[in-house]
């Protein structure tokens, strides 16, 4: 048995269905399932609070991890609910300083909620937002933002205090240079925030290689941990130069009645509740991934992700794949003239097949660039097989030549 079979067979999901979907939230391994579920009947005998104090080694283990991973330090490491609150408490925090004279600088494949967030600074702030477009290979145009740095904020008068930029778009498969990001970023000294939600776990994230000075992620996808998981990375550098968006008793003490004193590492970005049966899943999940190594997962997902985009070229009719970029990763984005995007999930769940749909709320200036308002989204992992796309393959050529013969027009007989 290989090692990819293995994962398979150790992933409760596989039998049931064809899961395509990681790039949301990925099937979880037999003992990441065994060892949530066995922490929280011991909540249940036991008491929360009293079993938490015997699983100390467990609960802190994710930091380890995730430090292997990232390669960065342990103290630099927090351990959160999701990825949205750890890019919250970096943005938000960092932000009690600006002033209508500061603009953050962002990409055109840029998230929403990150977008949304930069539109509320702007409104409360008046922090601006500059946008940097991409190059023809659709990444981002390093040579732009470089001039952005120079002049302050592409040619207006407000200075660059934030690059903010997400890693991999949730609408599509192409890879943004964020090393080359780093590198201005620090020749010019400006913060680096990263969003790594759907690059951790799927290809190699070294922060030191990288040079950003904040990473935010999610267990719930390529790392298939939980979902209540998230974390953040903070460079030790940056730790003392800003405060968290928001503390409480486990990210501060309560020094007298007028002051406090946050905690020396990252974990003054955690918060006192969390789940921890889903911490305990996360430190295993993250275990499992170290233990196969990320360069053979990357390996191995690019492999089935370029797999799948020659089958879907080659053998449905009316598909347009949307992955544009010199680096691409797994996840595979695509329309078919004349069926919708939810049309063809509708489709495909009916079958047992799990994708999902991208909608332009969630990318608004690359679904408006591309003239797009959704995708299907295909992302493969490490538990799928090149049998099982053959078959998703199938299935979706069937599902698609079945509703070009439902939608042609009946035509009158003389």
């Amino acid at each position: 048995m290989s090692i990819w079979q293995h994962v398979r067979h150790s992933t409760p999901g596989v039998p049931d269905r064809i899961h395509l979907n990681a790039a949301g939230c990925s099937l979880q391994s037999e003992q990441t399932k065994e060892r949530v579920l066995a922490y929280l009947e011991k909540e249940q005998s036991r008491g929360g609070y009293e079993h938490a104090l015997d699983c100390q080694e467990d609960l802190n283990a994710p930091y380890k991890e995730l430090s292997t991973l990232l390669n960065c330090r342990e103290e630099e490491i927090a351990i959160v609910s999701s990825a949205t609150e750890a890019w919250l408490q970096i943005i938000q925090g960092l932000s009690w300083g600006w002033t209508k004279d500061d603009c953050i600088v962002t990409s055109e494949s840029e998230y929403g909620t990150n977008y949304l967030t930069y539109l509320q600074m702007q409104k409360r702030i008046g922090v601006g937002i500059v946008v940097v477009p991409e190059t023809e290979e659709y990444d981002i145009d390093l040579v732009h933002l470089e001039r952005v740095l120079m002049s302050g904020g592409d040619g207006n008068s407000k200075k660059p205090v934030l690059i903010s930029i997400t890693h991999i778009p949730t609408s599509s498969g192409r890879v943004y240079d964020a090393a080359g990001v780093g590198r201005l970023a620090k020749k010019y000294r400006v913060p680096f925030l990263l969003d790594a939600c759907q690059s951790v776990g799927q290809i190699c994230t070294d922060v030191k290689e990288i040079q950003c000075d904040f990473l935010s992620g999610t267990g719930r996808k390529f790392l298939r941990a939980p979902r209540g998981t998230g974390f953040l990375y903070c460079s030790k550098d940056y730790l003392d130069a800003f405060e968290p968006a928001s503390i409480d008793v486990a990210s501060a003490s309560w020094t007298n009645s007028s002051d406090y004193k946050v905690v020396g590492t990252s974990r003054r970005f955690e918060k006192y509740e969390m789940s921890y049966a889903a911490r305990v899943g996360l430190a295993v999940a993250l275990r499992e991934c170290n233990n196969l190594g990320i360069h053979n997962i990357e390996k191995r997902i690019l492999h089935l992700a370029e797999y799948l985009r020659n089958a879907l070229e080659h053998n449905v009719p009316g598909l347009l794949l949307r992955d544009k970029g010199t680096r691409l990763c797994g996840i595979v984005s695509f329309t078919v003239q004349g069926i919708t995007a939810d049309e063809l999930y509708a489709l495909l769940q009916s079958e047992q097949v799990s994708v999902s749909v991208s909608r332009i709320t969630s990318s608004r200036l690359d679904f408006e660039k591309r003239h797009l308002e959704q995708v299907v989204r295909a992302s493969v992992h490490v538990y799928n097989s090149e049998q099982e796309l053959d078959r998703f393959v199938s299935i979706l050529r069937h599902c698609v030549i079945h509703q070009y013969v439902r939608k042609e027009p009946i035509r009158e007989v003389d």
